[in-house]
């Protein structure tokens, strides 16, 4: 027999009902209960067949059903607060309306009903997924602004190149790397050559420095929380960073900051690649990249017992040691033209450097590397009165530490300057080093011979200093 369109129609209602997480109720035109959902029934702990045909004031004893019915109005995202019953005092949003038949007549009452615990799971999801969107969208404007791959790294020094083509080469794999190397090389501009080299690019990197989140705080930082995990817990939880770089890459700057505790906690994420928010019950599976990079010597660290040993091999699966600025002097005035050339563009200027300066920059040992190189730039750009940065320009502990304020730039060129501060730097590292050749070449980063060539060269006599080979 073939079904009639209302059966057709009830059981498709039907099913709508039992998927809500709402709670619905239907009333006749006298106010008697026709129909109610389950999820209504739990919400009075009542059985369905205890509340159906009964009638609506004896549930609930406030309701507007009949008020609705008989004045033909529509309440929308209303608060109704119970009076009696177990749930007195409860709060809940209920929009509610009249229905009528084809000739106008009022043949029910219906509202839905969202319950404070569903509504505010709902909320926190939104809450979740909104604050996710803001995340990735300032992840996004800051990695378009600093987006870095390997044909952005400045350098044409051959330690560089060789670093560079290692660096595109492990991009192409998921194993953890670690980058090791002083302050101011550029590991976190090198990883995120690194990521965006990677088929994770599509996804911005996720950066957190150790060293700079409490102790106490970065467990939460990196594993996330759920609503009331502990005192002061964000309402509605938050994700952390290693779910934020999911199917992306995460970089843990400063690993050798983190404490012994937290590298256990780390160690178990890499092993089960699942994590575990605090206050959470559920695991949930990772898939992610992991970059490391630290300052510090972690080998002696796990000798000192203050890094874990299995950690650091598992970190370490790749290590790529960062290059100190003054090991790629070759580099220091291309990358100085290019931090000049984006401050020139970003203030519309056309300021360049004096012979004098470029000099003085070439020959500065850069204790702070690339990061050092830009700041001076930057403070150079910033106090120049003129079209050109002039030595008086420059920090003046540069300045002294090289000795070229009496080089007159004005009645030479580039390549004599250059000569002229060889021979400075040449006499420099001789006196420093009583004469010592050796101990000069050494220092100077240097062949013995080439260092003794340079000597001959430039006719620097043994009468002026009191030279020997040793």
């Amino acid at each position: 027999m073939k079904r009639s369109s209302n059966d057709h129609y009830l059981k498709i209602f039907n099913k709508i009902l039992e998927m809500s997480d709402d709670g619905f109720i239907v009333v006749d035109p006298s106010g008697i209960i026709t129909d109610i959902n389950d999820k209504y029934c739990n919400f009075f702990n009542i059985k369905r067949e205890d509340i159906v045909n009964k009638d609506i004031f004896k549930i609930i004893p406030n309701s507007k059903m009949l008020d609705i019915i008989t004045k033909k109005y529509t309440d929308e995202a209303v608060i109704h607060t119970y009076i009696t019953g177990k749930p007195e005092g409860e709060k809940v949003i209920v929009s509610r309306s009249y229905v009528e038949d084809e000739q106008n007549n009022v043949i029910a009452g219906v509202a839905q009903v969202k319950f404070k615990l569903a509504s505010l799971d709902v909320t926190k999801k939104l809450i979740e997924e909104y604050s996710t969107l803001n995340y990735y969208k300032e992840q996004y404007k800051a990695l378009k602004e600093n987006s870095y791959g390997f044909d952005c790294l400045i350098g044409k020094s051959k330690e560089f190149i060789k670093q560079k083509e290692k660096g595109i080469k492990v991009s192409k794999t998921s194993f953890s790397i670690l980058l090791t190397g002083e302050t101011g090389t550029g590991k976190e501009v090198f990883a995120n050559a690194i990521h965006n080299s990677s088929d994770r690019y599509h996804n911005p990197m996720i950066s957190i420095n150790c060293a700079a989140i409490p102790n106490e705080l970065l467990e939460s930082e990196l594993f996330g929380y759920e609503d009331g995990a502990f005192t002061g817990a964000k309402k509605g939880g938050k994700k952390g960073k290693f779910l934020l770089a999911n199917h992306s890459t995460l970089f843990l700057d400063e690993i050798g900051d983190m404490p012994l505790p937290m590298q256990a906690k780390l160690l178990r994420v890499l092993e089960e690649k699942v994590i575990e928010p605090i206050g959470s019950i559920k695991k949930i599976p990772i898939d992610i990249r992991i970059i490391s990079a630290t300052k510090k010597n972690l080998y002696q660290m796990v000798l000192d017992g203050t890094f874990r040993e299995d950690l650091y091999y598992r970190l370490n699966v790749i290590n790529i040691e960062m290059i100190p600025l003054r090991n790629r002097k070759e580099d220091i005035l291309l990358l100085s033209d290019y931090f000049l050339s984006k401050l020139n563009d970003e203030y519309r200027k056309n300021i360049t450097f004096s012979t004098e300066v470029q000099l003085c920059l070439y020959s500065y040992h850069w204790p702070g590397n690339v990061r050092e190189l830009d700041n001076v730039i930057k403070s150079a750009y910033a106090i120049s009165e003129n079209s050109t940065i002039f030595l008086h320009d420059l920090p003046s502990r540069i300045v002294h530490s090289i000795g070229v304020e009496k080089i007159n730039e004005k009645n030479l060129n580039f390549h004599e300057a250059m000569n002229q501060y060889e021979i400075k730097l040449l006499k420099y590292y001789l006196k420093k080093n009583q004469g010592s050749i050796k101990k000069a070449a050494d220092e100077a980063m240097l062949h013995r011979s080439l260092f003794y060539k340079k000597l001959k060269k430039y006719k620097i006599l043994s009468t002026e200093f009191k030279i020997y080979d040793l």
